[in-house]
């Protein structure tokens, strides 16, 4: 969607921004030029805070280890893998772990089956979350219990999501009679005038929409 990719410079209060809620920022139809305009954005408009969560994990290492090497070293951006399972979602833990980002989270959700020991070095923040909707998949207490019990071990902070289950609103999102909301710690910075938030939006315009045309 190029006609947000400006957003962020009009915002006058400092946000955390799900950059990719319904979409992923390095599937295989997402030019490299595309990504590297929503990464330029992140980088300039650095009040803010973002969350890029990805499946496609090696693409992630690869480019954050070349064309987005600036993005990669921003302590304003968080760079995350899904991680459901062990065939699939662990590997993506080691890819996050080789790119030389500075902030790296998992979200592990939904959570399909017990993960076992995770290596949680280079890792800053977990997320975990049960499978929700009508033919929900269960997620065991262990399981959850498990991956707790090895954030606080190795000081990674902790954040229980939901339940889930078809009916998730009823199953809330205690474990163990309370609630984990824990964040890793936000750089804060002060917005810019409203004028050179407006020029950056501006020149950032006006170079997709060169870039677009390029690459038509």
């Amino acid at each position: 969607m190029p006609e947000k990719l400006t957003e962020p410079f009009a915002w006058r209060s400092p946000k955390l921004v799900f950059v990719n809620s319904m979409s992923d920022l390095f599937q295989a139809g997402v030019p490299d030029d595309y990504a590297e305009s929503v990464s330029r954005v992140m980088a300039t408009a650095n009040w803010h805070t973002y969350q890029v969560l990805t499946k496609r994990s090696e693409r992630l290492r690869r480019l954050l280890s070349g064309r987005l090497r600036f993005a990669a070293e921003q302590e304003n951006i968080w760079w995350g893998v899904s991680v459901e399972d062990r065939k699939h979602g662990l590997p993506r833990v080691d890819h996050l772990r080789q790119a030389p980002a500075k902030v790296r989270f998992l979200s592990i959700e939904p959570l399909l089956e017990d993960l076992g020991e995770i290596d949680q070095s280079g890792i800053t923040w977990v997320i975990v979350g049960g499978e929700s909707g009508p033919g929900a998949r269960p997620m065991k207490r262990e399981w959850v219990v498990s991956i707790r019990k090895q954030c606080r071990m190795q000081g990674v902070p902790f954040f229980f999501k939901q339940w889930g289950g078809a009916r998730k609103a009823k199953n809330g999102r205690l474990l163990d009679g309370r609630t984990y909301d824990e964040y890793p710690e936000r750089v804060l910075r002060p917005i810019p005038e409203r004028a050179d938030c407006l020029a950056w939006a501006e020149e950032f315009g006006k170079s997709f929409q060169i870039s677009a045309l390029a690459v038509g």
